[in-house]
């Protein structure tokens, strides 16, 4: 499903909410990798912060400004994705393969929140640690 259509509710349809909150999870790490910043704009909350796997805190304009300076992900592997949901907040978790440019590779546990706006679901906090 597009941001363009209503996502399924909750009440309606669980597994269906789950689904689509997977697969916005696919297109934003998809947006990471490809240095896609209207896309990024779009499904990141203008408070949005992510907490590395050292424990560093990135406010959305410092994580942006990283990947508009230069590549930041060379690819983005999920692993089984788990979801908890509410009518309008759900928690992503799975286990990812994050590649590097430097050619670096890390295993981590990955938690995304995502909250449902006005304009739709969108990123809040993300973490990730180390395997």
């Amino acid at each position: 499903m597009s941001l363009d259509h209503d996502p399924p509710r909750l009440e309606a349809s669980p597994q269906a909410l789950s689904t689509f909150i997977q697969s916005l999870e696919r297109r934003r790490t998809a947006a990471l990798v490809d240095r896609d910043m209207a896309t990024l704009a779009s499904l990141h909350a203008p408070e949005y912060e992510l907490i590395t796997p050292g424990g560093r805190v990135l406010r959305r304009e410092e994580y942006f400004a990283l990947m508009a300076d230069a590549p930041f992900y060379s690819a983005w592997t999920h692993g089984e994705m788990q979801v908890r949901l509410t009518a309008d907040m759900a928690v992503v978790r799975y286990r990812a393969r994050l590649s590097f440019p430097s050619g670096k590779t890390m295993d981590c546990w990955h938690t995304d929140t995502y909250e449902r706006r006005a304009s739709g679901w969108m990123a809040v906090w993300s973490q990730a640690t180390g395997c």
